[in-house]
């Protein structure tokens, strides 16, 4: 398995982690080196994984601005996360949680099975609860939806588990193909997400709801395709984001205007109408 390792300094590990959390690791191990930076402090390396495609996770990483490098490592190892995974709770009554874990099924409770591949995610980043509680706020029975960067089909899934009618997922990542379209057949909604890696500017319908949780640069380089695939009278949630800066992706995104807003850990979900 193809490991991703980033070397940074201490003081540095929580912003390059948030990074690798968005881009849509699963998990992040921290390892100590001997080696120092200029300044004298101590350096980190934070070993990940994001799948074994090296030419895309190359593009991918080109946001980083932090050293890193490819490892092949077992991938026995690299899976013990599994066991520690938890569910996350986006709302009293929608939990995401570990496809590979028993659950009791609730009366009134949305319960999400997901197992994430070498894709994003397992819906515990900040982000992906902030976008799934975004469009909840916006989305209507019988809407369709557009995932852009659909990772896992976190939000694809929810989108329809939540009324939506239909919805496309993409990714420029293979590996989101068949672990989106695996759970969304966990989910009972295969006959209504179709999931490609089409790229944005070929998408030519227009959705009552686009989703895109993904880091500001794809954003502010996609916003054009992102004003013209939602739909008049549509919504964009927008997120991956941080809280305190993100007025030069609304900036992009005009005329589109921001109608919500919502926080958390220091990242944002934006809602954005025409």
């Amino acid at each position: 398995m193809l490991a991703i390792v980033v070397t940074v300094s201490a003081d540095e590990v929580e912003i390059a982690s948030d990074t690798l959390w968005a881009l849509g690791v699963v998990a992040i191990e921290e390892r100590q080196t001997k080696a120092h930076h200029g300044g004298g402090g101590a350096m980190v390396e934070l070993w990940t994984s994001l799948g074994d495609d090296a030419t895309a996770l190359t593009d991918d990483l080109a946001v980083l601005r932090y050293a890193w490098r490819f490892e092949d490592v077992d991938a026995t190892i690299s899976e013990t996360w599994r066991a520690f995974a938890v569910p996350t709770w986006v709302a009293p009554d929608l939990v995401i949680y570990p496809a590979w874990q028993d659950r009791a099924i609730v009366d009134g409770e949305i319960a999400i099975p997901i197992d994430p591949g070498a894709t994003f995610g397992m819906g515990d980043h900040p982000t992906t609860a902030l976008s799934v509680l975004a469009m909840r706020e916006v989305l209507s029975v019988g809407d369709s939806v557009l995932d852009v960067g659909c990772g896992s089909g976190v939000l694809a899934i929810a989108a329809c588990r939540l009324g939506a009618r239909s919805a496309e997922a993409i990714d420029i990542s293979p590996a989101a193909v068949p672990t989106t379209a695996a759970n969304a057949v966990r989910n009972g909604v295969a006959d209504r997400i179709h999931v490609s890696t089409t790229p944005l500017a070929s998408i030519d319908d227009a959705y009552d709801v686009v989703l895109a949780n993904i880091l500001a640069p794809t954003l502010i380089e996609l916003a054009a395709d992102l004003r013209r695939v939602t739909t008049p009278g549509g919504a964009l949630v927008v997120s991956g984001i941080l809280a305190e800066r993100y007025e030069h992706v609304l900036s992009a995104l005009r005329p589109l205007r921001q109608t919500a807003r919502i926080d958390q850990d220091g990242w944002t979900a934006i809602t954005l109408r025409g």
